[in-house]
């Protein structure tokens, strides 16, 4: 019967998009393939489910234990729980409303009255009161103000369960994107250093040139520009290179000066050649952030419900029992018991507009988060759109590097057989090495940006953020997950 007094809207979870494909034109089936290196040809596989542990596709040892160091340590993941538990802890407050109050009192006073107010011509004699008393409270939730409590309550577990999962999927995915770019930076650093070698080695020869009368002492000045220019690239890639291994510090939960963080190369990881991609249809349920914006929905929704119950009437039931005396052991006698059982009946009349303007506000919030929901909806379908497009574009790239480093390579080749025969100068040579040098690095570039956006894939799709599991698996695999993680790995 309370149930079918309850006021307010039902809270129903927006529909699913029906898009059937993520980017405008059909995604390929597999990027280009780079010839001899069947291994870095990446295959998109659609409709298939992302595995757990995801980061594990890159077959890097020292890169998995990195992350669980990181899921142990992290003061990110550590708030995060925390704000889980309590707000499942506020739930269960939420929940004790249902139940009636029951309070236990005892008093004691010494009192002396007046002979004034006695009328007797000396003050009475002082006496002792005791007073105890079991008081139980209970408001019957008629109108629903306290369901629809509760159910904001119950979204904001939710709310908070997907932040945990963000922030899981989060870190994760920035230890290996950045573990992946410090692999990139050492390379970078070590031929832009033999670059700049090779420059200089020109200078030496144009000097020697401007001797002889061959070159003007414009090409030497020439030449100490782009020497400049190269070593003025050094310290912010040396630069970069340390801050990301601070970086790598934080996200694992160590101090930059005490962390034991490992040194990645790029051969080392493995560029995972099949791409699991979710269906649409489905992102909605796989993504964090949009079932934490639903849930936020939800929670404005049920706002609305309250805001509607306080107009109407609402009940409150009382009683109390217990006993009045003056010596403690006369408080459970007879004629010592006093009781009372009473009703109060409250029905807002006229509050100056304050609560139809607190119900209008609570309307204005559910069309909020409904906007918001729906951009969480749009920025997601974006962020996958863009990464299917760059890791295609990744490889055409890294094919066309590729390609031109390997052509570099064969006129560095022929240029140092013919300088062996005479055939050509050492300036020649030296340019030939200087090709070759900064194609590598081209190379080493659109290699990492295929390692990075292959992360960044996993991460636009929403992980494997155990998805459709009850609220208390996904605590129990988010609270074990480095037991089980450890015990994969063998430690």
């Amino acid at each position: 019967m309370l149930l079918g007094c309850t006021v307010g809207p039902d809270f129903k979870a927006p529909e699913t998009p029906t898009a059937t494909a993520y980017t405008m034109t059909p995604t390929p089936q597999q990027t280009v393939e780079i010839k001899g290196q069947e291994n870095k040809t990446q295959k998109f596989l659609f409709a298939d489910n992302i595995r757990r542990q995801w980061w594990t596709l890159f077959e890097c040892e020292p890169l998995n234990r990195l992350i669980l160091q990181g899921l142990q340590n992290s003061p990110t993941l550590q708030a995060a729980q925390a704000s889980v538990r309590q707000a499942e802890e506020n739930l269960k407050g939420g929940i004790g409303g249902f139940f009636p109050s029951v309070d236990a009192q005892f008093s004691s006073s010494r009192q002396q009255e007046s002979k004034t107010s006695s009328g007797l011509n000396t003050p009475p004699p002082a006496f002792n009161l005791f007073n105890t008393s079991l008081n139980v409270s209970y408001s019957p939730d008629i109108f629903g103000i306290l369901r629809h409590q509760v159910e904001a309550l119950e979204a904001q577990v939710d709310f908070q369960q997907f932040e945990l999962e963000a922030a899981y999927l989060t870190l994760t995915s920035n230890i290996v994107t950045t573990a992946i770019q410090e692999a990139s930076l050492r390379p970078q650093i070590d031929l832009t250093k033999e670059l700049i070698v090779s420059q200089e080695k020109q200078l030496q020869i144009i000097k020697q040139q401007l001797q002889f009368g061959a070159v003007s002492e414009t090409a030497i000045l020439a030449q100490e520009v782009l020497i400049g220019q190269t070593k003025a690239t050094l310290p912010p890639l040396e630069s970069s290179l340390a801050q990301t291994r601070h970086a790598l510090a934080a996200l694992v939960g160590s101090l930059p000066s005490e962390a034991n963080v490992p040194y990645f190369r790029l051969e080392d990881i493995h560029l995972p050649t099949e791409l699991p991609v979710t269906l649409p249809s489905h992102l909605v349920q796989n993504r964090p952030d949009i079932k934490a914006a639903e849930a936020l929905l939800q929670q404005a929704n049920a706002q609305i419900g309250v805001a509607k119950a306080n107009m109407f009437p609402q009940l409150t039931l009382t009683g109390s029992i217990g006993g009045i005396a003056n010596q403690p052991h006369n408080l459970f006698a007879g004629s010592s018991n006093v009781w009372t059982i009473a009703s109060q009946l409250l029905q807002p009349i006229f509050r100056g507009g304050a609560m139809m303007a607190k119900e209008n506000a609570s309307i204005a919030a559910y069309e909020q988060a409904f906007a918001t929901y729906r951009q969480t909806v749009l920025k997601s379908f974006q962020q996958v759109a863009d990464v299917l497009q760059a890791l295609v574009e990744d490889a055409k790239t890294h094919q066309t590097l590729e390609a031109a480093e390997k052509a570099a390579y064969r006129s560095l080749t022929i240029s140092q057989k013919q300088y062996q025969l005479g055939a050509v100068s050492f300036l020649m040579l030296l340019n030939a090495e200087r090709q070759y040098q900064q194609t590598q690095i081209g190379r080493i570039k659109a290699e990492a940006a295929r390692y990075v956006d292959t992360a960044a894939l996993f991460q636009a799709l929403g992980g494997d953020c155990f998805t459709h599991r009850t609220e208390k698996a996904q605590r129990t695999d988010q609270e074990t997950q480095g037991t089980e993680f450890a015990k994969e790995l063998g430690s």
